[in-house]
């Protein structure tokens, strides 16, 4: 204890506790991907009949945290801290949660951007209605209408009531859904759900064919469906302005084991699959859900003027700037240059004064060249990309434009000679009217 005593120490240890904090950080991975997930279940028993989903996600680095939807001691956020970056609602009979979780606490968890997975079934109760209600899906009304297809059923020993859909009519994005092509269909089992028209963030990522319906399989239908045909959706995603993303499905079994690994015949196809696609899809939209993919940044954003590289705190109009900014896409494991061909910069003040579509070099750069406009006042720099399946990116730089100075306008400007010789003639005009008015009798 005497040697803590020292200045010299002291102030040694002190420096070196006020480091830790920095250390810490500077050694934290830098990617986007959720880590931690909370998934509550309605019964435990999930846990084993949807283990390969859940095997999915934990060999991909994810650290799943299982408990009942009516835990007393749920809770997201501690101390103003959320606990968990995702959330998979695997409990749609749950009428309340336990703890300190109800509907406002899952929305704002979403509204904080984490991401979200819900899946529902014929038992959902209003309260998982309700929240995906609020995420722009709107679920069939009935209770007890399921998903029926006559013509896209798939095929099974027993001749059933034609409630297990086998799909295939999936969104066309790489980017959403991988690269690889799924070639089996997707096996389907549960309710229908329409998108709000009043909400533009939610897709379709697997649709129903044109003869599918919504109704009570049980009983004849007395009246026509509320929904059918390519209206109904079976499983949407919504990306929200905060790029935080959700999956709303209207079948808990397409995540389970059974259909997983059961095979896939559909109704008017002679060939049979060994395996469904419902593991491959799903495995790649959760990549997409939890931003192992479609995840981008900008970084290294610059501007200056053409000949110098540092950044000017001003510009004169009509200078000639150089803009530049970097944008890299995450792989799953490294950050990746983005390439495409469609970022733009806007010059902006109220309006944009020029809109230019950036070049690239293939390894992340994007940069153009432009003339300042000859209007002066408080411009912005603006990146605003929006493109399907990718994370929105939104920056703005201010910087101010000036006048010339008094002193840096040109002295003599060519166009303006005739105005000069206008204003010397009239001078010695003058000049010799004066002499001949004064002197000649």
């Amino acid at each position: 204890m005497a040697g803590l005593k020292s200045p010299t120490l002291y102030f040694f240890l002190l420096n070196l506790i006020s480091l830790l904090p920095l250390l810490a950080f500077s050694f934290s991975p830098d990617h986007p991907t959720d880590r931690r997930i909370l998934v509550l279940l309605d019964d435990l028993s999930l846990k084993s009949s949807h283990s390969l989903f859940f095997s999915s996600l934990q060999s991909r680095g994810f650290d799943l945290d299982f408990k009942l939807a009516n835990d007393p001691a749920v809770a997201v956020k501690r101390y103003g801290e959320y606990l968990y970056d995702g959330l998979i609602l695997f409990s749609p009979s749950i009428e309340r949660f336990g703890g300190s979780l109800d509907m406002g606490g899952v929305l704002d968890f979403v509204d904080s951007g984490h991401d979200l997975i819900l899946a529902a079934d014929s038992n959902a109760s209003d309260l998982i209605r309700n929240i995906a209600a609020e995420c722009g899906v709107d679920f069939d009304e009935d209770p007890s209408a399921v998903v029926i297809d006559h013509t896209s059923y798939a095929v099974s020993e027993t001749e059933g009531e034609h409630t297990l859909i086998a799909a295939d009519d999936f969104i066309q994005s790489d980017v959403i859904l991988g690269s690889k092509k799924i070639e089996a269909p997707v096996l389907f089992e549960g309710i229908a759900h329409s998108m709000n028209p009043g909400n533009s963030l939610v897709l379709k990522v697997l649709s129903a064919s044109s003869s599918s319906y919504s109704a009570n399989p049980t009983s004849k239908l007395s009246s026509p469906p509320s929904l059918s045909g390519t209206a109904i959706s079976l499983v949407s995603v919504v990306q929200a302005r905060n790029n935080a993303r959700i999956m709303i499905s209207g079948s808990l079994e397409m995540f389970g084991n059974r259909l997983f690994r059961s095979g896939v015949q559909k109704s008017g196809s002679l060939h049979k699959y060994e395996k469904s696609g419902n593991e491959q899809f799903i495995t790649e939209l959760s990549k997409w859900i939890f931003h192992e993919r479609g995840h981008l940044k900008a970084v290294h954003v610059k501007h200056n003027k053409v000949g110098e590289t540092e950044e000017p705190p001003i510009y004169r109009i009509n200078d000639d700037l150089e803009f530049s900014v970097e944008v890299f896409e995450w792989s799953g494991s490294s950050w990746v240059p983005y390439v495409a061909n469609d970022v733009q910069v806007q010059f902006y003040m109220m309006s944009p004064y020029v809109l230019k579509t950036l070049s690239t070099n293939q390894k992340g750069l994007y940069h153009t060249s432009f003339k300042v406009p000859d209007v002066y006042g408080v411009f912005q720099f603006k990146v605003e990309y929006q493109r399907l399946g990718y994370t929105s990116i939104s920056l703005a730089k201010q910087i101010p434009v000036r006048p010339f100075r008094h002193n840096e306008y040109e002295r003599f400007i060519t166009t303006a000679f005739p105005y000069y010789g206008a204003s010397f003639s009239t001078m010695a005009g003058f000049f010799i009217f004066s002499i001949i008015y004064l002197y000649n009798k």
